[in-house]
């Protein structure tokens, strides 16, 4: 089983293939869906095809186990490097009291709310149809959620991981990844996540759930300059 080195490209040319509007060597989700884009090696051989197939009506992401030089004819939005983190031996972690409950297009203004607030990563109007999501709620209102993103073969992300500020310290985040990361291994996949390296409240919560550093990623947000 390859590892999710390159897990945006590997998603998008396997279980994920239904999803690609862009080519065969440069891959792409639709706009509504997530700005990450796939190549098969982001250096020399297929840089180019950047700017000679990329739309240039919105910005697009690049996530991958290794650092890219992208062409100056790009501007660079944001950067940052990221962890990924793999649970090969999920630690139950449960709170019986809580109500978790799958979360469908009904809650998606919710959803969009939530995470325009807390800002986990790129949330959009069908980010949905990337796999299952699951919410705890308080008096009807989304607090705290978790989902399916990337699912690389023998791999599905965890992502959208994030609690209303107003909810912290409650322990939601930490039982709904022990849920989603359950739920994930129970189908026969491993687990996989990403995190900023410096976001070491959720990096232990990670780790309580059985998570453990793969690798680092190199990541950012880009676009055709004007």
């Amino acid at each position: 089983m390859k590892p999710p080195d390159n897990p945006v490209w590997q998603a998008l040319s396997s279980n994920q293939s239904h999803f690609n509007i862009g080519g065969s060597m440069l891959k792409f989700f639709p706009k509504n869906v997530s700005p990450f884009a796939g190549m098969p090696y982001w250096d020399e051989r297929d840089l180019p095809l950047l700017m000679q197939h990329l739309p240039s009506n919105r910005p697009f992401s690049v996530m991958i186990a290794r650092q890219v030089q992208l062409p100056e004819d790009l501007e660079i939005v944001f950067t940052c490097p990221l962890y990924q983190m793999c649970c090969l031996n999920p630690v139950l972690y449960s709170n019986p009291a809580l109500n978790i409950r799958t979360l469908g297009y009904v809650d998606v203004n919710q959803m969009l709310e939530l995470t325009n607030i807390t800002k986990p990563g790129p949330f959009l109007e069908k980010t949905i149809d990337m796999g299952r999501y699951y919410g705890i709620f308080e008096n009807g209102k989304l607090v705290s959620m978790a989902g399916e993103r990337l699912r690389p073969d023998g791999f599905i992300e965890i992502s959208a991981i994030c609690t209303d500020p107003s909810h912290l310290g409650k322990g939601y985040a930490s039982v709904l990844t022990s849920y989603v990361t359950q739920t994930i291994s129970a189908s026969g996949n491993i687990p996989f996540l990403h995190v900023k390296t410096d976001n070491l409240r959720a990096i232990e919560v990670y780790r309580r759930a059985g998570f453990e550093i793969r690798t680092e990623m190199y990541f950012a947000i880009f676009k055709k300059r004007e």
